[in-house]
C-alpha cells in the first residue's frame, strides 16, 4: 500500500499494541526501522520480526533528554537521518482526579508530553526535506475521560505542540496527529472491562478499532500522499467523538 524504500523510521514505544503495526507497515513498505522501548525484551521480540539488515533498537526512557539524543544518533549513524518520527511512548493509569497526586500528574505528563517534546526537539537537526512526524493524540484530548484527567490534558497539549511544530517546521518537514478513539490494545484493556459496552453503544461503527487501522492513518499522513497536509488531526474512532 505505501512503498517507503530508502527512508527512515523512528518509532518511540515501539513494543506497544499501535506501534508494533506501524513498524510492520513501515517494514513492509520498505522502511528501515529505528525502534525505541522502555522494555529491552519486548523490544527483541518487536525486532526479531524483521529484516536485520534494516532495523536498529534502543533501550529508551521517553522521559529522558539524553535517551532521546541517543535514539537520534543512532538514527543517523545507521541509516543516515530520519525521514519519519512517530513517537508513540504513553502510559494511561486510571485514577481519580480528587485523589490525583502531583507525582502522579508529573509522572505522566513525563512520558505523554515531555517525552515527545524530548525526542521531536532531538530530532530536528537529523530530520530529512520531505519528512513527517505524526503524534499520537487521543479522542480524550478532544472530549475528555473519566479517571485520566491527566491523560486528557497531556493528549490536548500534543495538539498544540503538533500545530505549532507544523509552523516552525514548514516546508521541511510536515507534523500531523491522530486521535484514536478505543483501540484493541494492551493500553485499553482495563477501560474496555469497565466500560467497553457504554463506549460500544456510543460509536456508530458498533465496534472498538484496530492497531493495524490506527497504523494505516499514520502512514498516510507520512506518504506522498499526504505531501499537502500539515497541522491537522484525524480523528479514528469509529464516530464516537462526532456522536459522543
Amino acid at each position: 500500500m505505501f512503498d517507503f524504500t530508502n527512508r527512515t523510521l523512528l518509532l518511540t514505544g515501539a513494543s506497544g499494541g499501535i506501534a508494533r503495526e506501524t513498524a510492520r507497515l513501515f517494514h513492509d513498505g520498505g522502511a528501515s526501522l529505528v525502534l525505541a522501548d522502555l522494555d529491552a525484551a519486548r523490544l527483541a521480540e518487536v525486532a526479531s520480526t524483521f529484516d536485520p539488515a534494516r532495523v536498529a533498537t534502543l533501550r529508551m526512557d521517553a522521559t529522558q533528554e539524553a535517551d532521546a539524543q541517543a535514539a537520534v544518533a543512532l538514527a543517523r549513524d545507521r541509516f543516515g537521518g530520519i525521514d519519519f518520527l512517530v513517537p508513540a511512548a504513553g502510559i494511561f493509569p486510571d485514577q481519580a482526579f480528587a485523589t490525583m497526586t502531583a507525582a502522579q500528574w508529573r509522572a505522566l505528563m513525563a512520558v505523554n508530553l515531555d517525552g515527545v517534546f524530548h525526542i521531536c526537539r532531538a530530532a530536528v537537526p537529523a530530520l530529512r526535506d520531505g519528512s513527517a512526524i505524526v503524534n499520537l493524540a487521543s479522542v480524550a484530548g478532544h472530549r475528555g475521560s473519566r479517571d485520566h484527567a491527566h491523560y486528557s490534558a497531556s493528549k490536548s497539549a500534543l495538539l498544540g505542540l503538533t500545530r505549532s511544530l507544523a509552523l516552525e517546521l514548514a516546508p521541511r518537514t510536515r507534523v500531523n496527529a491522530v486521535s484514536p478513539g478505543i483501540i484493541e490494545t494492551g493500553m485499553t484493556v482495563g477501560l474496555r472491562a469497565q466500560r467497553g459496552d457504554a463506549l460500544l453503544a456510543q460509536t456508530p461503527l458498533g465496534r472498538h478499532g484496530r492497531a493495524d487501522e490506527i497504523a494505516a492513518v499514520i502512514a498516510f499522513l507520512c506518504s506522498g500522499a499526504a505531501s499537502f497536509i500539515t497541522g491537522e488531526v484525524i480523528h479514528a474512532n469509529g464516530g464516537l467523538y462526532m456522536a459522543g
